[in-house]
């Protein structure tokens, strides 16, 4: 499903657009695209960084050999 967006912008630049072939959909589309994978790195990040910090205190290598018992006793 899909919407339609519009934007108003200077009669020129569309001229200018439009005499080198831009397809002003696609580049819209694919600028909103790019801005919305940007947002969602973002907070992809900033919850990556409060795991870190909450786990920070766990020792990796400790925590691999009690996965590996536990495993063994499988």
């Amino acid at each position: 499903m899909s919407t339609v967006v519009s934007a108003r912008i200077p009669k020129w630049v569309k001229e200018k657009l439009e005499k080198h072939g831009i397809n002003i959909s696609e580049v819209i589309k694919n600028k909103l695209l790019e801005e919305v994978e940007k947002l969602e790195n973002n907070r992809l990040d900033a919850s990556l960084e409060q795991l870190k910090t909450r786990f920070s205190h766990i020792d990796l290598k400790e925590l691999a050999k009690i996965i590996d018992e536990s495993r063994k006793e499988m």
